[in-house]
């Protein structure tokens, strides 16, 4: 399965998550800048991964899945993933209640990718960072790897639901 992963990164922890997702599966890993959507043909599953900044995704992502025809991704299985805190790493009280109406970036992403066409492979997943600027919390780079993994077995998604 030919599988092109598009990313931005902050301080680095989301292109580390990327680099695992590519190394894992061989797939070609680009930074949202440096991806054209004119070159989406020919690839079998887009992967779009972003750190959750403001309860969003960065906006080099958001124009890279903007800059996509509406229907281009037709065929193509996509997904997201995000960096993140956990909740229980908020710096404050205060921001888990807006977390829970607000959430994190990998679900819009999952669904603008579907918007354009693509089909949905897997639901999006978020990686976990110790604090604001990271590092990644251990074994986050080794459950990637796995997740992405999952994403290209033939015959069923990691929910055990046929493709």
């Amino acid at each position: 399965m030919k599988t092109l992963i598009v990313y931005d990164s902050l301080y680095g922890n989301t292109e580390k998550i990327a680099q695992a997702i590519g190394n894992a599966v061989g797939g070609q890993v680009l930074r949202a800048g440096k991806a054209n959507p004119a070159d989406l043909k020919g690839f079998d599953l887009l992967i779009v991964g972003s750190p959750t900044q403001q309860f969003r995704a960065m906006a080099g992502v958001k124009k890279f899945i903007s800059d996509i025809p509406k229907g281009d991704l037709k065929g193509v299985q996509v997904t997201a993933f995000d960096t993140r805190l956990g909740m229980e790493d908020m710096p404050s009280r205060i921001l888990p209640p807006f977390v829970k109406i607000f959430g994190y970036a990998a679900v819009p992403l999952a669904n603008s990718l579907v918007s354009k066409g693509g089909k949905l492979a897997a639901p999006p997943e978020g990686f976990l960072v110790k604090g604001m600027e990271g590092p990644l919390k251990d074994g986050e780079l080794e459950r990637a790897a796995n997740w992405a993994r999952q994403l290209v077995q033939p015959g069923w998604d990691d929910l055990g639901n046929a493709r």
